[in-house]
């Protein structure tokens, strides 16, 4: 299924996402994000979603970018972000000074190497904190981020892309 199949699957009472979906995938060029960051954090969102015809679409259309280290990155961004998001934001929102002082004892060496450049897989995991909501987390991959020199641009790139990708999720879910 290519993102044009998908984009026909939208309902006519979210055609803005429609657009929206046109856009995002038309201006890959202006983004400030390579195709290969693109689509790993487009694909990261996907896996988040836990919706096939959009991990199908977008690993279709960027069956050109997508090799299999960045397809196993945007794999372990999702789960991973999906173990600490759940537990920086809690731990963000209970604001107890002693429980955030304590180790999260939480394994997470797949960071370390995750087969793609460090910046690419910060990137994706921006991208799935952003969907899960994690503001800690989100905070941390951006300022991390803006330490490798990455433009404003790319980082508004991947929070465009989660956001697109969440809503077009939940029009083809409704219908």
């Amino acid at each position: 299924m290519s993102i044009e199949h998908l984009k026909q699957k939208i309902p006519d009472f979210a055609k803005d996402i429609r657009l929206n979906v046109s856009n995002l995938f038309a201006n890959i060029t202006q983004s400030g994000l390579t195709e290969g960051q693109f689509y790993g954090a487009a694909l990261a969102i996907a896996y988040s979603l836990k919706n096939k015809l959009i991990i199908e679409a977008i690993s279709s259309e960027g069956e050109n970018y997508i090799i299999p280290e960045l397809q196993q990155a945007a794999k372990l961004a999702a789960v991973l972000m999906a173990m600490n998001n759940v537990y920086y934001r809690a731990i963000h929102l209970a604001e107890h000074k002693e429980i955030s002082l304590m180790p999260a004892n939480l394994r997470m060496n797949g960071m370390m190497n995750p087969g793609v450049p460090k910046v690419d897989f910060e990137l994706f995991a921006l991208a799935v904190s952003a969907l899960n909501g994690c503001g800690m987390c989100i905070h941390s991959h951006v300022k991390q981020l803006e330490e490798e020199n990455i433009s404003r641009a790319a980082i508004q790139s991947v929070l465009r892309i989660a956001a697109v990708l969440n809503a077009l999720s939940l029009a083809i879910t409704i219908e």
